[in-house]
């Protein structure tokens, strides 16, 4: 009789467990969603800014953190050196939250898909919009 009782709060423990562990998840992940609103855009807009020519615009685009310790030249020969003409496609990962901050990999993919280039970017949120803090190219 004890052991069927064990058995019986044992199954009923590990249910609640596995509850509270897929509510969790599903609470992470709805806030993950509803706080990364507006991401996408900017991203959109930033490789949009870069495409028309328009440099200063994709770096205004930027934190005043991220100006500091970049400069304008600086921003133009790290574009200059990603050879962004030579990508077309652009797929997105999975976004992540680390403290007020979302970082997200972003795979630039060349026409014939043979050549791929992931950039971290990294998203503070000032005020109410979104700004690029930190942009590097994937370490392989």
């Amino acid at each position: 009789m004890d052991g069927a009782l064990v058995k019986e709060i044992g199954s009923k423990a590990l249910l609640y467990g596995g509850g509270a562990l897929v509510l969790f998840w599903i609470f992470n992940a709805v806030k993950l969603v509803i706080g990364a609103r507006g991401i996408n855009p900017l991203v959109k807009q930033f490789f949009d800014q870069i495409a028309s020519g328009r440099i200063d615009g994709a770096y205004q685009l930027t934190t005043k953190a991220y100006k500091q310790h970049v400069n304008r030249q600086d921003f133009i020969k790290f574009l200059a050196s990603l050879q962004l003409n030579r990508y077309r496609n652009l797929k997105s990962g999975r976004p992540r939250i680390e403290d007020n901050q979302i970082l997200l990999t972003l795979n630039l993919k060349s026409e014939d898909k043979k050549t791929e280039l992931p950039l971290d970017f990294t998203f503070i949120k000032i005020e109410k919009n979104w700004r690029i803090d930190r942009i590097s190219k994937v370490k392989r």
